[in-house]
Order: structure tokens, then sequence, then C-alpha cells
């Protein structure tokens, strides 16, 4: 057995000829060294060939392409086929036949980059199937090498069902398809979905044609929105509106389902052009409202949770999916326009006492005003007539000033009873919202909740001691405070005024007084009922003019009359003379005459 493994040399062979080249060939070294050669691929750099795999480790792939040399291809550019195996055939891009170290240079990524752009565009014209390799992350998707190329992967063409976790994918080798090509820009999208969605589709149509109204199924939660909840039917997904997840009111879906879990829904409608299907979660529990306590009833107590604010009101859940409106107008005894959020929020817990409970129509009205009692139903012993006290000013009108003596019990100041000396216009002159205010109760009208007020009651009414003080025709000092074309405000002093109409403010010299002019003013009417004081300043000087001229007047007259009686006296002394002398010359006439006869 030995013997049979010794090797035989050839004791014909010619070692020495062999080492010193001296012709032991029959034929010539070139010849022989030309037929070798022929052996060899003939390597043109630059070009793209087909080689065979031959080694694979953790960093190198080695490559034979049938030169006197193989050639040695980082392992990262074959990531994108986690298949490749020894024996594989191979594109690779011959750099050079030698390196600096004497190695064949080749590189697969280059080869695959040279022939890329033809191929991704074969592929998006057959439709063809094609692999590639996730290398990361971007905005909106991944980052694809497809032939060499880096091509798009949109996030929502990664699979069927919205993608959690983009970071899962990165470094997987996946099959796709191409869908679009920009020729101009040489951008690349590609898509896993679209493998998925033919199979899918068929799928999605043997189960619509199964699907009834009112049937029920169990299905999987794929993705929670804020308007409802998409559930996979087992191919087909059908969407919760958020409505039809509770009988109670829901603010998110997350308070009802989580994502991934499996829940039994009903099928309210479907849409068989449009392969929509409208499912239901709360349709699979009876109405709340059936199970309510059939003894409850109007004026019942009950607890419940703020739901929903409204200005008008608000709404409470005394159980889940069934609610009942608090009216603002229920929340106090106040009668003052009030927003339902100056009284409740979201989340209070309240009590209140049901007004009105409609079994049929599912509604319910609740009071909370109704826990304490009703402040006007005692009002006439809690405030009589003539009762003193603080109020707070609400708001104002032109005829007068709303207060509040306490929550509930309003009152009203007529403009008339702030003063009963100033002449007030509009109640800001005399009082603000939001301050205090002194008032005394005149009047109580029940039925319709008001109070009369008076604020200038709680003291005596001056008038009464200024009636003689302010006597027609007196005179006083006063200050013009307010002119219009009609006459002028005069403060006659503290708290008391008068006016003086417009023709009453004409001073001597003719010019007319000014705001702010203080002058002497002479009473001309004073009036306790209306409370006026009816001025003239003009006739303090016209009154002594008259008298003037009167007295001129009169002097003229007496001395008329005077001029008048002498000369009366004259006219009879000169009318007895005249007739005396006619008589005496009628004598003498007569004597004469008898004389000549």
């Amino acid at each position: 057995m030995e013997e049979n493994n010794k090797a035989v040399a050839n004791e014909s062979f010619d070692w020495n000829a062999f080492e010193n080249d001296l012709g032991v060939y029959d034929q010539p070294k070139e010849e022989i060294a030309a037929a070798y050669d022929k052996t060899l691929s003939n390597v043109a750099v630059g070009e793209v060939v087909e080689g065979t795999v031959m080694h694979i480790n953790k960093r190198e792939v080695v490559v034979n392409i049938g030169y006197k040399s193989e050639g040695i291809i980082p392992v990262s550019e074959f990531r994108y086929n986690p298949d490749l195996k020894v024996g594989d055939k191979v594109e690779v891009y011959v750099e050079s036949a030698e390196d600096k170290s004497g190695q064949l240079a080749l590189s697969h990524k280059k080869a695959r980059q040279l022939k890329s752009w033809d191929r991704v565009n074969e592929a998006l014209e057959k439709d063809e199937i094609i692999k590639g390799y996730i290398k990361c992350r971007t905005k909106g998707g991944m980052i694809v090498d497809v032939f060499g190329i880096e091509a798009f992967l949109p996030g929502s063409q990664i699979d069927v069902k919205p993608i959690r976790d983009y970071d899962v994918y990165v470094d997987k080798t996946m099959e796709f398809k191409v869908v679009k090509i920009n020729q101009e820009f040489r951008n690349v999208v590609v898509s896993h979905k679209a493998l998925i969605e033919a199979e899918l589709e068929a799928q999605k149509q043997v189960i619509m044609s199964k699907l009834e109204k009112g049937q029920i199924l169990e299905g999987t939660v794929k993705n929670i929105t804020s308007y409802g909840v998409f559930v996979d039917l087992g191919g087909v997904d059908g969407l919760i509106h958020i409505t039809d997840l509770s009988w109670g009111r829901v603010s998110h879906p997350e308070e009802v389902v989580q994502l991934d879990q499996k829940i039994r829904v009903v099928i309210l409608d479907f849409d068989d052009a449009k392969k929509r299907i409208a499912l239901g979660l709360k349709q699979l529990e009876p109405h709340p409202w059936e199970a309510l306590d059939a003894s409850l009833k109007v004026g019942d107590h009950v607890k419940g949770r703020v739901v929903v604010m409204a200005d008008y009101g608000a709404f409470v859940e005394i159980a889940p999916g069934v609610e009942g409106l608090i009216h603002v107008s229920e929340m106090s005894w106040s009668q003052h326009l009030r927003s339902a959020q100056d009284f409740l929020k979201v989340g209070d817990e309240v009590e209140a006492v049901i007004l009105t409970l409609d079994r049929e129509e599912r509604k319910m009205s609740l009071g909370i005003k109704q826990l304490t009692p009703d402040p006007w139903e005692n009002i006439e012993t809690k405030y009589p007539v003539g009762t003193r006290c603080t109020a707070k000013v609400r708001n104002f009108t032109n005829f007068g000033v709303f207060v509040e003596i306490e929550e509930g019990i309003d009152g009203l100041i007529h403009i008339s009873d702030l003063s009963w000396t100033k002449k007030v216009k509009h109640p800001g002159e005399f009082t603000q919202v939001g301050a205090d205010i002194e008032v005394v109760v005149l009047e109580i009208d029940k039925d319709n909740r008001r109070l009369s007020l008076g604020h200038k009651q709680l003291e005596e009414n001056p008038w009464n001691a200024i009636e003689g003080q302010f006597a027609p025709d007196s005179v006083h000092e006063g200050t013009i405070t307010e002119l219009t074309e009609k006459g002028a405000v005069v403060s006659l002093g503290e708290n008391i005024e008068g006016y003086a109409p417009a023709r009453h403010l004409v001073k001597e010299d003719g010019t007319t007084a000014k705001a702010g002019e203080k002058l002497p003013f002479k009473v001309l009417e004073f009036s306790k009922a209306t409370k006026r004081i009816t001025l003239s300043h003009t006739r303090l000087f016209e009154e002594a003019k008259k008298a003037e001229y009167a007295a001129e007047k009169a002097e003229k007259r007496a001395a008329a009359d005077a001029t008048k009686s002498t000369v009366k006296k004259i006219n009879a002394s000169v009318e007895k003379t005249t007739l005396g002398d006619i008589a005496g010359l009628a004598a003498l006439k007569a004597a004469m005459e008898k004389e000549e006869k």
C-alpha cells in the first residue's frame, strides 16, 4: 500500500537542461507561451465582462473572469444580493489588468451602473419584479439600491398597512416593481406594495361578495385616526367612525381601542364600487337609554360629568350614552345674560335636578340652580319696601341703572331717582359698572322678579328746604356749567342747579353769557313738583330800565299836565278879555250910531 502512494519520477527527464533552459521542450518556449495565452481571455480595460464567483468571505468576493489572475471586489458591492454564492455569474467592470500590487482590478458596482439605466427602464416597460437593497431612511420613505441606482421607495408603498417603524426595513433586500421614472432628472420610484396589491384585490372581491348589512365579523385594529378606526377584516379594511365607537362621548378613538387589538364589529353599510365598509362597535351593545332606571323621574337628583360645553348650556353624561342638558338659564337664579362657561367646564362632576325627561325622544333637561332656594320666594320678608342695602351696578340704560342686590335679585334705579337736585342725563355720569351703590327698596314686583329702587330717597328732599330760599324774584349768584342753543344749566351752589332760557342770557351790553361765567340771576319760577328753577340774568337790567323809563314817563306826563292847566287858565283869561272887548265895542258902536242920527 505504501509503495503505491510513492511518486514515481521520470528517470529520463533532464533536470539540468530544464534548469538551464537548454531546449528541453519539443516546441520553442515562445510558442508554448503563446499557446498558454490563448487559454486566457483577452482583458480590455473599461469593458464589462461576465465572471464567476470563486470565493466569498466577510470582506471580499473573489471573481474569475478567465484572466491569468483573479479579481477581488469588496463584499459591500453585493449587499443588494444577500443570496450571492460561489459559482454565481456576475457582471464586472475591468478597471485595470494590474493595479499597483499586480492584481486584476474589477468593480461590480460600476458594471451595474453602466447597464442600470437601461435595466431599470426595461423593468418598468415589462412590469418586471426586481430585487433592491434598502440602504437608509429619507424624508417620506427609503432609499433603495436598484441595479446600482439610488431609487426612492415612498413610505406608503412599502406595505398595504401603515408602517410604524421604518428602521426595521433598513439593510433588507426586498422585491420591487418600478412604478415611475423621471427621464429628465433620472429619478426612479419603486414600490413593494404594488406586488401584493393584485393579490389583495382578488381577496377583497371574494370578501366583499360575502358581506351583508348587520353581519358581525372579527377584525384587527389597523390604524387609528382622529375621526375613526380602520379595521382589517382579513384582506379588506373597514372604518368605524368615531361616533360609532361608543354610545358615550369619545374625544379620541384611542380612549376605546388600541392598535393590533382584535375586536368584534357589525357591518352598518358598504359600497362595492368604492370598496368602502362602514362598521359599528357600539351597535353590539344595547342603547344606554333602554337600560336607564325605569323609576327615574322629574325632580330626582342625578350626578354626572360635563362632557360638552356650549354658550347656551352644558351636556352632562349621567351614564355612558345618557346625557342631559343644563341650559344656562338653569344654572343660576340670576337674570343676567351670561355664558355657560362662567359656571362649568368640561370634566366637572356635578349634581343636578331632572327638569324634563322624554324616554322616547331620549332627551333630558337638568338644572343646578334648583339645588338652592329661590331667592324670590320670601322677597317680601327679606327685602320689604323701605329696606336700605348695598347693590352692585350691573349695566346702564338711558332710563336707569340695573343693579344686583344678591345672586338672583335684581333691581332698577330709575334715572329720576338718582339725585334730588342734579340733572342726570345718563347714569354713566353718576356711577359706573361694577361699582357699589346704596339703595332703598321702593316697590316689589314679584311676578316679574324686579325691584324698583331709589338712591336719592336715602336723603331728605332738599327741595322742601330750598323752596323759601329760591322764591320767585329773589336774586342769586350762579355759574353757567353747560350751554346749549336753547339755554344754560346754572349752578346755584352745592348740588343745586337752575335753568336759564337762551333769551334770558343776554347781558346789558347785548352779548350773550358764556359757559363758566359767574353772573347774578333772578328766579322767574320755582317748581317743587318738577324740581325746576327757572332763572334770568336779562330781567335784572331790563326791569331797571323799565322802572327808569316809567319814572321818566310819569315825570313827563306830570309836566305835560301842568302845562295844559296853565294854558287852560291863559285861554280862559284871553277868552274872557276877548268877549268883554267885543261887548264894549258893540256898545260903543251903538252909541256912535245913535249920535249920528
